[in-house]
């Protein structure tokens, strides 16, 4: 009895300290005021917060933290909700002080930090930067040669809309249905069907026999499978079909051996790291390459590979190592006894032809220009039409996946909205940084928020202001923006923290083999890992090619 009130009393603990840190984490923003953060931003803040200590301490189920986040959402920040519903943004119509061009008069609570708000609609506004030249009992004379007499600004730089135009409803509904949870869905479909036909079990033979039967080399054949096929194809779709060759060797080893939880976390890392190797591995990889190529400063396909590629091998070699290290197997030997003949059926043969078509749409993307979500609507389309998948099929699919990615998505869209994201960005003085300390800060920055928004949004956030301080002169003389916005680029690929951090991670947790703790345990590391030896190469490797 004592044993099991021992094994009780932590569960509690940790749902009681979950529950308590969301619940204070929602509500500090509330009470406490951020300077230069909106409205709708201290919201979203305390929305982040929550949803932050309850996907890493799980005092609720991961997927339900993502109902929540999007139920908080619809309910406080969207244009339907009781906050925005009948919101209206005060105005008033800037007064041309006497005497003085280009000078007005206006309230000054219309102002902050010399920031003032246009008002371009009822429930929108944009930002102005002023010269401030004088105050004068509640008022504040500024100067702007863009400013005319009927101009409307915001009078309430602390209202509810201000800085923010409230989205509807449907947006944060619509990420359920977004084509990244399509893409999910295509894969799902695609690892069913191969199930259900044995061609899983097949792939597996062909694909890890020249890796012998050693657990260790087994797991270094599916990251190095998978890691190639990420850099030319979707991470999230490669995941997909690589854990139907992970799911049946999982199934022959003991519950209570650590190469189940291996296994499981090999895949979503190979996938993480391999996207890093060439330009069309991951949308941050395009975001670094177009930005440059606007600025003169183009990465060619093959300079992108020479570039990445040995970091993707050090840092592949680095997770197989720690991997063996912290969840060591107790097997020996592995010697898989899969029957390799397949299934010649009907039904077979057009599983075959969908999967086959679906993953040479996806790994030539680049070359016909259709998008891998669309794309996945193949077999989501093909496999039921002709009965391949049947509703049974359909009710077994891991649809609580879907849930947690469209919480991510759905936080995101608000971080970004609402100024949040950006005002994170901001608060920390790039200029006073050090050459080597400005990649590090800027490696960081991208590698933790990579973790809570997507890796797409952290680049298209950070990228812009790479290419700012080099343009303006403002981070000093030795600034190199190439080797800046590629090391943004590749700590944006190596958030993999939390099942919410990257596609790949939430299709393994998916599996049931891992838990968070796991994956923030691992992930951590590795993008510690990651992070100093991108430092490494920024300073002492890619100097030599990029410059």
């Amino acid at each position: 009895m004592r044993s099991k009130e021992k094994k009780r009393f932590p569960d509690w603990t940790k749902t009681a300290v979950g529950l308590a840190l969301g619940l204070i984490g929602f509500c500090i923003p509330l009470f406490v005021n951020f300077d230069g953060l909106s409205f709708a931003g201290h919201l979203t803040l305390g929305i982040f917060l929550v949803a932050a200590s309850f996907w890493m301490l799980e005092p609720i189920p991961i997927y339900a933290t993502s109902m929540l986040v999007i139920f908080l959402q619809i309910v406080l920040l969207s244009t339907q909700g009781p906050l925005y519903q009948n919101a209206e943004l005060p105005s008033y119509t800037v007064e041309q002080a006497s005497g003085q061009e280009e000078v007005w008069r206006i309230p000054d609570t219309a102002l902050q930090n010399g920031t003032l708000f246009l008002r371009t609609g009822d429930r929108s506004s944009e930002e102005l930067q002023v010269e401030v030249v004088e105050t004068e009992n509640g008022f504040v004379l500024v100067r702007s040669g863009e400013l005319t007499a009927e101009t409307q600004i915001v009078s309430d730089v602390n209202h509810i809309l201000t800085g923010y135009t409230p989205a509807s409803y449907t947006v944060f509904m619509g990420t359920l249905a977004s084509p990244i949870i399509i893409l999910f869905l295509g894969g799902f479909m695609l690892a069913a069907a191969a199930v259900k036909y044995n061609l899983d079990k097949n792939l597996t033979n062909v694909l890890l026999k020249p890796f012998g039967e050693k657990p260790m080399f087994i797991i270094l054949g599916l990251m190095l499978v998978t890691a190639v096929l990420s850099a030319f194809m979707s991470n999230t779709a490669t995941t997909a079909m690589m854990m139907t060759v992970a799911i049946p060797i999982a199934l022959q080893v003991s519950v209570e051996d650590k190469f189940r939880v291996m296994l499981a976390l090999s895949i979503p890392i190979a996938a993480n790291l391999g996207g890093m190797a060439t330009p069309i591995g991951t949308p941050p990889n395009a975001i670094v390459i177009s930005a440059l190529n606007a600025q003169g400063e183009g990465i060619a396909f093959g300079t992108w590979m020479l570039i990445a590629v040995p970091l993707v091998l050090v840092m592949l070699l680095s997770a197989w190592g720690l991997m063996r290290v912290m969840y060591p197997p107790t097997i020996t030997r592995f010697k898989l006894e899969l029957d390799s003949a397949f299934d010649k059926s009907a039904k077979a043969l057009v599983m075959y032809a969908i999967f086959a078509l679906t993953v040479v749409l996806w790994i030539t993307e680049a070359q016909h220009g259709i998008p891998s979500g669309m794309v996945a609507f193949l077999p989501i389309m093909g496999l039921t039409v002709t009965s391949v998948l049947e509703k049974e099929d359909i009710r077994r699919l891991p649809w609580e996946v879907l849930w947690l990615v469209a919480g991510g998505i759905a936080l995101g869209i608000s971080m970004e909205n609402t100024g949040l994201a950006i005002w994170l960005v901001s608060s920390i003085s790039w200029d006073v940084l050090p050459q080597i300390g400005l990649l590090l800060v800027f490696g960081f920055v991208a590698l933790m928020l990579s973790n809570f928004l997507s890796n797409t949004v952290t680049a298209t956030l950070l990228i812009p202001l790479a290419v700012s301080m080099g343009t303006s002169g403002i981070a000093g003389e030795g600034f190199s923006l190439v080797i800046s916005a590629v090391m943004i680029g590749m700590a944006c690929n190596m958030a993999m923290l939390l099942p919410i951090s990257t596609p790949p991670n939430a299709i393994a947790m998916s599996t049931g083999y891992i838990k968070t703790a796991d994956m923030v345990k691992i992930g951590s590391i590795i993008g510690i890992i990651g992070l100093f030896v991108a430092l490494a190469y920024a300073v002492l490797f890619w100097p030599l090619i990029l410059l």
